[in-house]
């Protein structure tokens, strides 16, 4: 049962990207009516992703590159997610062996952070994975290295695999830090981006809002819409990316909503507002 009253009070998307608005780099045909239909309703949204393989201005780049709006203001990766945790939290990290993209190691040290390279001879603070799309076997052990010795393990995202338009299949920063963990014994001592309620919750309090204004719309059960429950917002599943809907029967986490992709998301709200 859709409940149209529950949609009506939405003013906030927060928008997963691959899997939602486009495939790899393949925007979905779908995407541009949807967004023109937030325009039209008012409704405003965050682009919010877990791959951390890119820095915020290359998302914006490659968003602008498929005829799509934004700025580094309503862009949320779970890079910065990391980042506000380790400022917020971990204040005595500031050295740190990256396994990841040099995207992803730019994002820290313009964030002030120290990124040790292999002919460092300081020790790290801590080791970050992210999806390492640039993986090398000897940077992998020596992660795995540190890791082993007790430094702290810090995952960006927990995604197993990315999507892709491509055939291939995707090893993402989960499925890394499972190598890791098999080697070394330890798992992560934190895993940051979807599902930990904190990227919400900071785009929340960021621009003024309340739980039942906002909806998390995604591809995933255990990341987007587990997301969704801890933060207490509306999850709306997309079945355009990787779940499907005999996974959402069977998942424990429910969606609150199930539209086959945005389009119809687009729709639906229009019907909450012709109610």
């Amino acid at each position: 049962m859709i409940d149209l009253e529950q949609l009506s009070k939405i003013c906030h998307i927060v928008l997963d990207m691959d899997g939602t608005i486009y495939n790899g780099n393949k925007l979905f045909d779908f995407t541009p009516k949807f967004f023109n239909t937030l325009k039209e309703l008012n409704i405003h949204y965050t682009y919010l992703t877990n791959n951390s393989s890119r820095n915020v201005t290359q998302y914006l780049e490659k968003l602008q590159g498929m005829g799509l709006k934004g700025t580094k203001d309503n862009i949320y990766t779970s890079s910065l997610s990391t980042i506000d945790y380790l400022v917020s939290e971990r204040k005595e990290i500031r050295k740190l062996y990256v396994l990841g993209t040099e995207g992803l190691k730019s994002e820290f040290r313009e964030s002030g952070f120290q990124v040790i390279n292999d002919e460092n001879e300081e020790d790290p603070d801590a080791v970050i994975v992210g999806f390492d799309t640039s993986l090398d076997f000897e940077h992998l052990c020596k992660a795995g290295y540190w890791i082993k010795l007790g430094k702290p393990f810090i995952a960006t995202h927990p995604d197993r695999i990315c999507p892709t338009d491509q055939p291939t299949l995707l090893v993402d920063c989960g499925a890394i830090c499972a190598s890791l963990e098999s080697a070394t014994g330890r798992a992560p001592d934190k895993v940051l981006g979807k599902p930990d309620p904190g990227m919400i919750w900071g785009i929340m309090d960021r621009n003024g809002l309340k739980k039942e204004e906002v909806a998390m719309v995604g591809d995933r059960l255990y990341t987007d819409i587990e997301m969704a429950h801890r933060a207490g917002v509306m999850g709306i599943l997309v079945l355009s990316g990787e779940a499907t809907r005999d996974d959402a029967k069977t998942s424990t986490t429910r969606p609150d909503l199930i539209v086959k992709n945005i389009e119809i998301l687009g729709e639906l709200l229009i019907e909450s507002r012709n109610q």
